[in-house]
């Protein structure tokens, strides 16, 4: 008789989400989908983790708490935060893919876990604002607009591969200048000195 390990039931049914909610969002996404990949009973996912956009909630917040703690925002190394974002992005495109299928959901309607949302920024925003107040880099841009500025460049090539491709090139050359523009941007950005 097999024994039953709950844990890894609702790792099997988080991962089997992850993919289907990356692949078809909200609306799209079938419970009866992910617990065919889960190897799992749909009743099990109703259990452990709610409706379908309630398990679309916690999927999203933990992908991007796991990202968030692997890749805090580091304003002393823009440039290496740079890099570790990007590379996270290109290792990790279901993350950008379930923003943009929470956007197309959502719009501009508060979401379910909004409070947590700003919350997971502000700490965000609040090390860039502390950078800026110490000099390390510029306060010409308030500190959400910058962090939104460039958490957009480190992963729109992730986001529209299609279009870096198209405009940049798809050769390892290619994606290495564009990773030095975008560093560059991003330096220009944030640079103290505005002759730099």
């Amino acid at each position: 008789m097999a024994v039953r390990d709950p844990e890894a039931t609702k790792a099997r049914i988080f991962e089997a989400a992850v993919a289907e909610f990356a692949r078809y969002g909200i609306a799209g996404a079938r419970i009866d989908r992910i617990a065919s990949q889960a190897k799992a009973n749909k009743q099990l996912i109703y259990a452990y983790f709610g409706n379908k956009a309630e398990l679309f909630t916690q999927v999203l917040e933990k992908r991007m708490l796991e990202m968030a703690v692997s890749h805090p925002v580091d304003a002393d190394d823009m440039d290496g935060w740079m890099d570790r974002l990007i590379d996270y992005h290109a290792a990790h495109p279901e993350l950008l893919r379930l923003l943009f299928w929470e956007g197309i959901e959502y719009g501009t309607e508060d979401l379910p876990d909004e409070r947590e949302r700003r919350d997971h920024y502000d700490r965000k925003v609040a090390v860039l604002a502390d950078a800026q107040a110490r000099g390390v880099i510029s306060d010409e841009i308030p500190a959400p607009h910058l962090l939104f500025m460039v958490v957009a460049l480190a992963g729109w090539s992730t986001a529209v591969p299609q279009m870096r491709r198209i405009l940049v090139g798809d050769e390892d050359a290619d994606k290495e200048q564009l990773r030095a523009s975008v560093k560059a941007a991003v330096r220009r950005l944030t640079a103290t000195d505005p002759r730099t």
